[in-house]
């Protein structure tokens, strides 16, 4: 793997990064790369963590489900909760998953208050995404193409966003660790309310 190590953030504190796109775009690839470029690095895989239930189990889907959005904020609880544990320990951790909105990348500041995060958007265009999700023989994105302009309205101006379609994965984290500035949000001070109690089966 070309590039420097990861590293830490200011004050010598691990970061977490946050590793978003459209289904297709790279994102557990390239976020495992970008954790093995770190001395102690733990990439953590948000569709492995829903693939634990295995019985009740709903995945995301493109219209509203109540039980789908409730598992999809479980999931993320639990990311931030190995994410805090693993970083604790002293490891840079590396999650990738799929965020849409600023509401749900502000659950992920809300429960990571205090923890430097950096969000890279991996945006190679949904015709190569397209290409990609053909030939991993997962062909998921035809339903949630409408996520990339999602994505861009409510993300768009948040994070590092980059155009990997010509890149391969070691240019691709190379220009990611390059570019670690741009990935960094902003301090976050979450209010009293900001992280919702997790709702329950009735």
């Amino acid at each position: 793997m070309s590039g420097p190590p990861a590293g830490s953030a200011a004050g010598g504190a691990p970061p977490v990064w946050l590793v978003t796109g459209i289904p297709g775009a790279g994102k557990s690839t390239v976020a495992r790369a970008l954790a093995e470029t770190a001395p102690l690095g733990v990439h953590i895989e948000g569709d492995r963590l829903q693939r634990l239930i295995v019985s009740g189990a709903v995945p995301p889907r493109p219209e509203h489900d109540e039980e789908a959005e409730r598992q999809i904020e479980l999931n993320i609880r639990h990311q931030c909760l190995l994410a805090a544990s693993f970083r604790e320990a002293g490891f840079e951790v590396v999650v990738d998953y799929v965020v849409t909105s600023t509401a749900r990348l502000d659950l992920y500041r809300s429960l990571l208050p205090a923890v430097p995060l950096r969000l890279v958007v991996l945006a190679p265009g949904s015709a190569v995404a397209l290409h990609r999700d053909a030939a991993r023989g997962k062909q998921v994105l035809g339903d949630w193409l409408h996520l990339e302009e999602e994505m861009r309205g409510e993300l768009g101006g948040s994070g590092l966003w980059l155009d990997n379609r010509a890149l391969s994965v070691d240019e691709t984290v190379t220009r990611i660790l390059g570019r670690a500035r741009e990935a960094s949000l902003k301090e976050h001070v979450p209010r009293p309310d900001a992280v919702p109690p997790l709702t329950t089966l009735s």
